[in-house]
């Protein structure tokens, strides 16, 4: 039930994490910067969402733990997003993918490490 909460809290936050970068690359920033000003304003509601939603946790002491997983999952998407544009893949499809792959990666990162319960 958990993941399944992630998921569709998930699926809101990648929609709106993906407009904002796209939207901003539309408008002619560059794909990094894009994806870092999305990722700073994504990272509060996101933070709130999934903590309230998913993880029944409302702790905003949980926020650094939130924001190491982001800095991780963001690099990751740089270094994915630098690799496609050097491949000369679509930049789109390839930001599309690579949120995909990183939500998956994040659940699990903040299952185990931001909201993990205490046994």
């Amino acid at each position: 039930m958990m993941f399944f909460r992630f998921m569709l809290v998930g699926i809101l936050n990648t929609i709106f994490g993906y407009s904002l970068w796209a939207l901003m690359f539309y408008l002619g920033l560059h794909y990094a910067v894009s994806l870092i000003l999305a990722t700073i304003i994504c990272i509060l509601f996101n933070f709130k969402t999934t903590g309230a939603l998913v993880f029944k946790n409302k702790s905003g002491s949980l926020i650094v733990k939130f924001i190491q997983v982001y800095i991780f999952i963001t690099a990751l998407s740089l270094i994915g997003l630098k690799i496609a544009k050097t491949l000369g893949f679509n930049m789109y499809l390839s930001g599309f993918v690579l949120t995909i792959i990183f939500a998956i990666v994040s659940f699990l990162l903040q299952k185990e490490y931001v909201f993990k319960r205490k046994e």
